[in-house]
Protein backbone atom coordinates (compact mmCIF):
# COMPACT_ATOMS: atom_id res chain seq x y z
CA UNK A 1 0.00 0.00 0.00
CA UNK A 2 1.57 3.13 -0.90
CA UNK A 3 3.28 5.36 1.43
CA UNK A 4 1.55 8.75 -0.82
CA UNK A 5 -2.42 7.18 -0.09
CA UNK A 6 -3.14 9.87 2.61
CA UNK A 7 -5.72 10.81 2.08
CA UNK A 8 -5.87 7.96 0.00
CA UNK A 9 -6.83 7.70 -3.55
CA UNK A 10 -9.60 5.10 -5.03
CA UNK A 11 -7.06 2.41 -6.15
CA UNK A 12 -5.41 2.26 -1.95
CA UNK A 13 -9.08 2.68 -0.78
CA UNK A 14 -10.34 -0.08 -2.75
CA UNK A 15 -7.29 -1.96 -1.26
CA UNK A 16 -8.62 -0.92 2.42
CA UNK A 17 -10.97 -3.40 1.74
CA UNK A 18 -8.54 -6.41 2.56
CA UNK A 19 -8.44 -5.32 6.17
CA UNK A 20 -10.07 -6.93 8.55
CA UNK A 21 -11.11 -3.88 10.25
CA UNK A 22 -10.90 -0.23 10.08
CA UNK A 23 -8.58 -0.45 13.21
CA UNK A 24 -6.40 3.04 13.28
CA UNK A 25 -3.01 1.69 14.39
CA UNK A 26 -2.81 -0.52 11.44
CA UNK A 27 -4.38 1.75 9.01
CA UNK A 28 -2.33 4.51 9.50
CA UNK A 29 1.20 2.82 9.41
CA UNK A 30 -0.07 0.77 6.57
CA UNK A 31 -1.85 3.43 4.66
CA UNK A 32 -1.95 6.35 5.54
CA UNK A 33 1.86 6.89 7.21
CA UNK A 34 3.32 10.77 6.33
CA UNK A 35 5.36 10.70 3.17
CA UNK A 36 8.50 12.31 3.08
CA UNK A 37 7.91 15.71 2.93
CA UNK A 38 9.01 18.69 0.96
CA UNK A 39 12.32 19.02 1.91
CA UNK A 40 14.59 20.21 4.18
CA UNK A 41 14.67 24.17 4.17
CA UNK A 42 12.27 25.81 6.12
CA UNK A 43 12.21 28.87 4.16
CA UNK A 44 11.05 27.66 1.13
CA UNK A 45 10.08 24.65 -1.31
CA UNK A 46 13.36 23.07 -3.15
CA UNK A 47 13.14 22.38 -6.79
CA UNK A 48 15.37 19.82 -9.06
CA UNK A 49 18.09 23.03 -9.96
CA UNK A 50 18.72 22.93 -5.95
CA UNK A 51 19.84 19.28 -5.43
CA UNK A 52 23.46 18.06 -4.90
CA UNK A 53 24.47 14.96 -6.04
CA UNK A 54 25.07 13.43 -3.23
CA UNK A 55 21.10 14.10 -2.28
CA UNK A 56 20.10 12.59 -5.80
CA UNK A 57 21.69 9.62 -4.73
CA UNK A 58 20.29 9.88 -1.20
CA UNK A 59 17.02 10.29 -2.98
CA UNK A 60 17.29 6.95 -5.18
CA UNK A 61 18.00 5.00 -1.94
CA UNK A 62 15.07 6.72 -0.57
CA UNK A 63 12.48 5.19 -2.94
CA UNK A 64 14.64 2.02 -3.36
CA UNK A 65 13.42 2.20 1.09
CA UNK A 66 10.40 3.20 -0.01
CA UNK A 67 9.03 0.70 -1.97
CA UNK A 68 10.69 -2.18 0.78
CA UNK A 69 8.79 -0.64 3.44
CA UNK A 70 5.65 -0.89 1.30
CA UNK A 71 6.32 -4.46 0.76
CA UNK A 72 6.57 -5.02 4.76
CA UNK A 73 10.37 -6.31 4.32
CA UNK A 74 11.37 -3.73 6.49
CA UNK A 75 15.12 -5.11 7.61
CA UNK A 76 15.78 -4.70 3.64
CA UNK A 77 14.28 -0.77 4.38
CA UNK A 78 16.13 0.25 6.88
CA UNK A 79 19.43 -1.08 4.99
CA UNK A 80 18.60 1.38 2.40
CA UNK A 81 17.30 4.01 4.26
CA UNK A 82 20.70 4.15 5.56
CA UNK A 83 22.61 3.93 2.49
CA UNK A 84 20.16 7.28 1.99
CA UNK A 85 21.31 9.04 5.00
CA UNK A 86 25.29 7.65 4.73
CA UNK A 87 24.81 9.37 1.15
CA UNK A 88 23.03 12.46 2.93
CA UNK A 89 23.37 12.06 6.64
CA UNK A 90 21.30 15.81 6.38
CA UNK A 91 18.63 14.27 4.29
CA UNK A 92 15.08 14.62 6.71
CA UNK A 93 13.13 12.53 4.23
CA UNK A 94 15.29 9.80 5.21
CA UNK A 95 14.89 10.40 8.77
CA UNK A 96 11.00 10.67 8.27
CA UNK A 97 10.87 6.99 6.49
CA UNK A 98 13.22 5.36 9.48
CA UNK A 99 11.13 6.70 11.74
CA UNK A 100 8.08 4.97 9.93
CA UNK A 101 10.34 1.36 9.58
CA UNK A 102 11.56 1.62 13.58
CA UNK A 103 7.74 2.25 13.88
CA UNK A 104 7.01 -0.59 11.98
CA UNK A 105 9.59 -3.20 13.83
CA UNK A 106 8.21 -2.17 16.79
CA UNK A 107 11.14 0.14 18.46
CA UNK A 108 9.65 3.18 19.39
CA UNK A 109 12.57 5.22 21.01
CA UNK A 110 13.87 5.05 17.81
CA UNK A 111 10.98 5.88 15.93
CA UNK A 112 10.68 8.79 17.69
CA UNK A 113 14.41 9.99 17.65
CA UNK A 114 14.31 9.71 13.76
CA UNK A 115 10.76 12.13 13.41
CA UNK A 116 12.65 14.22 15.94
CA UNK A 117 15.77 14.60 13.72
CA UNK A 118 13.41 15.13 10.60
CA UNK A 119 12.10 17.89 12.43
CA UNK A 120 14.99 19.10 13.80
CA UNK A 121 16.25 19.44 9.99
CA UNK A 122 12.90 20.93 8.71
CA UNK A 123 10.72 22.10 11.56
CA UNK A 124 7.45 22.93 8.42
CA UNK A 125 8.25 19.18 7.81
CA UNK A 126 4.11 18.54 8.55
CA UNK A 127 4.60 14.75 7.48
CA UNK A 128 6.97 14.41 10.33
CA UNK A 129 4.84 16.06 13.10
CA UNK A 130 2.38 14.13 12.19
CA UNK A 131 4.37 10.88 12.56
CA UNK A 132 5.94 12.13 15.83
CA UNK A 133 2.22 12.87 16.66
CA UNK A 134 0.64 9.61 15.96
CA UNK A 135 3.69 7.80 18.20
CA UNK A 136 3.04 10.03 21.02
CA UNK A 137 -0.63 8.95 20.88
CA UNK A 138 0.33 5.29 20.98
CA UNK A 139 2.37 6.37 23.71
CA UNK A 140 -0.15 7.70 25.61
CA UNK A 141 1.34 11.41 25.80
CA UNK A 142 -2.06 13.35 24.65
CA UNK A 143 -0.94 16.67 25.39
CA UNK A 144 2.48 15.93 23.06
CA UNK A 145 0.67 14.36 20.32
CA UNK A 146 -1.57 17.64 20.16
CA UNK A 147 1.09 20.00 20.33
CA UNK A 148 2.66 17.55 17.03
CA UNK A 149 -0.79 17.74 15.52
CA UNK A 150 -1.27 21.20 15.75
CA UNK A 151 2.14 22.36 14.26
CA UNK A 152 1.27 20.15 11.10
CA UNK A 153 -1.98 21.66 10.89
CA UNK A 154 -0.60 25.18 11.42
CA UNK A 155 2.08 24.39 8.03
CA UNK A 156 -0.05 26.35 5.00
CA UNK A 157 1.38 24.09 2.30
CA UNK A 158 0.92 20.98 4.25
CA UNK A 159 -1.38 18.74 2.02
CA UNK A 160 -2.63 16.21 5.09
CA UNK A 161 -4.82 18.22 7.26
CA UNK A 162 -7.81 15.76 6.91
CA UNK A 163 -5.32 12.45 7.51
CA UNK A 164 -3.77 15.04 10.96
CA UNK A 165 -7.61 15.78 11.71
CA UNK A 166 -8.03 11.99 11.74
CA UNK A 167 -5.58 11.28 13.72
CA UNK A 168 -6.22 13.69 16.53
CA UNK A 169 -9.67 12.87 16.79
CA UNK A 170 -8.91 9.32 17.26
CA UNK A 171 -5.99 9.84 20.02
CA UNK A 172 -9.09 12.36 21.83
CA UNK A 173 -11.52 9.20 21.90
CA UNK A 174 -9.11 6.98 23.40
CA UNK A 175 -8.89 9.68 26.01
CA UNK A 176 -12.21 9.95 26.34
CA UNK A 177 -12.41 14.08 25.14
CA UNK A 178 -15.10 12.67 22.97
CA UNK A 179 -16.65 16.40 22.13
CA UNK A 180 -13.26 17.39 21.05
CA UNK A 181 -13.01 13.71 19.45
CA UNK A 182 -15.50 14.63 17.35
CA UNK A 183 -14.71 17.87 16.64
CA UNK A 184 -11.64 17.05 14.86
CA UNK A 185 -13.09 13.83 12.95
CA UNK A 186 -15.70 16.06 11.82
CA UNK A 187 -13.37 18.63 10.57
CA UNK A 188 -11.50 15.62 8.70
CA UNK A 189 -14.96 14.70 7.02
CA UNK A 190 -15.64 17.97 5.66
CA UNK A 191 -11.82 17.81 4.08
CA UNK A 192 -12.18 14.24 2.73
CA UNK A 193 -15.66 13.11 2.68
CA UNK A 194 -14.13 9.90 1.30
CA UNK A 195 -11.98 8.43 3.97
CA UNK A 196 -13.66 5.22 4.96
CA UNK A 197 -11.29 5.27 8.11
CA UNK A 198 -12.76 8.81 8.91
CA UNK A 199 -16.11 7.85 8.43
CA UNK A 200 -16.29 4.88 10.52
CA UNK A 201 -14.80 6.12 13.54
CA UNK A 202 -16.50 9.09 13.10
CA UNK A 203 -19.78 7.45 13.06
CA UNK A 204 -18.47 5.08 16.13
CA UNK A 205 -18.20 8.03 18.15
CA UNK A 206 -21.69 8.82 17.48
CA UNK A 207 -23.05 6.04 18.46
CA UNK A 208 -21.10 6.35 21.48
CA UNK A 209 -22.57 9.11 22.42
CA UNK A 210 -25.90 8.13 21.92
CA UNK A 211 -26.36 10.09 18.98
CA UNK A 212 -27.88 7.29 16.66
CA UNK A 213 -29.36 9.40 13.66
CA UNK A 214 -26.00 10.92 13.44
CA UNK A 215 -24.46 7.92 13.41
CA UNK A 216 -26.66 6.34 10.78
CA UNK A 217 -26.05 9.17 8.21
CA UNK A 218 -22.35 8.39 8.42
CA UNK A 219 -22.02 4.67 8.57
CA UNK A 220 -24.89 3.98 6.17
CA UNK A 221 -22.89 6.10 3.35
CA UNK A 222 -19.58 4.22 4.27
CA UNK A 223 -21.74 0.87 3.63
CA UNK A 224 -23.49 2.09 0.54
CA UNK A 225 -20.18 2.07 -1.11
CA UNK A 226 -17.10 -0.66 -2.08
CA UNK A 227 -15.53 0.17 1.42
CA UNK A 228 -18.05 -1.39 3.42
CA UNK A 229 -16.58 -4.23 5.25
CA UNK A 230 -17.63 -6.36 7.91
CA UNK A 231 -16.52 -4.05 10.96
CA UNK A 232 -19.07 -0.92 9.58
CA UNK A 233 -21.54 -3.65 8.35
CA UNK A 234 -21.77 -4.64 11.93
CA UNK A 235 -21.48 -0.75 13.78
CA UNK A 236 -24.49 -0.23 11.01
CA UNK A 237 -26.58 -3.26 12.20
CA UNK A 238 -26.48 -1.77 15.87
CA UNK A 239 -26.98 1.81 14.84
CA UNK A 240 -29.86 0.65 13.06
CA UNK A 241 -31.01 -1.37 15.62
CA UNK A 242 -31.13 1.51 18.31
CA UNK A 243 -33.16 3.16 15.71
CA UNK A 244 -35.86 0.33 15.77
CA UNK A 245 -34.90 0.07 12.03
CA UNK A 246 -36.03 -3.87 11.81
CA UNK A 247 -36.00 -3.86 8.00
CA UNK A 248 -32.81 -1.99 7.42
CA UNK A 249 -30.96 -4.12 9.99
CA UNK A 250 -31.63 -7.17 8.59
CA UNK A 251 -30.71 -5.97 4.90
CA UNK A 252 -27.45 -5.34 6.39
CA UNK A 253 -26.91 -9.06 8.27
CA UNK A 254 -27.74 -10.42 4.81
CA UNK A 255 -24.96 -8.75 3.51
CA UNK A 256 -22.75 -9.67 6.69
CA UNK A 257 -23.34 -12.99 6.48
CA UNK A 258 -22.89 -13.28 2.67
CA UNK A 259 -19.92 -11.18 2.46
CA UNK A 260 -18.11 -11.61 5.41
CA UNK A 261 -19.54 -15.57 7.18
CA UNK A 262 -16.48 -16.33 8.59
CA UNK A 263 -16.13 -13.07 10.23
CA UNK A 264 -16.30 -12.27 14.06
CA UNK A 265 -19.03 -9.48 13.14
CA UNK A 266 -20.81 -12.34 12.01
CA UNK A 267 -20.65 -14.35 15.35
CA UNK A 268 -21.79 -11.71 17.21
CA UNK A 269 -24.23 -11.20 15.17
CA UNK A 270 -25.35 -14.66 15.77
CA UNK A 271 -24.95 -14.51 19.41
CA UNK A 272 -26.99 -11.31 19.60
CA UNK A 273 -23.88 -9.48 21.30
CA UNK A 274 -25.15 -6.04 20.18
CA UNK A 275 -23.59 -4.06 23.06
CA UNK A 276 -20.16 -6.25 23.34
Amino acid sequence: MSLHACAPSAASRRRLLALASFGLAAWLLAACAAPPGLGDNPQELPTASDETDARRRARTRLALATGYYENGQHTVALDEQKKALQADPNFGDAYNLGGLIYMALGDQALAQSHFQRAIALNPRDGDALHNLGWLQCQQGQLAAANQSFERALAVPTYPGRARTLMAQGVCEARAGNLARAEAALMRSYELDAGNPVTAFNLSQLLYQRGDYTRAQFYVRRLNNSELANAESLWLGIRVERRLNNRQAMEQLASQLRRRFPQSRELLAYERGAFDD
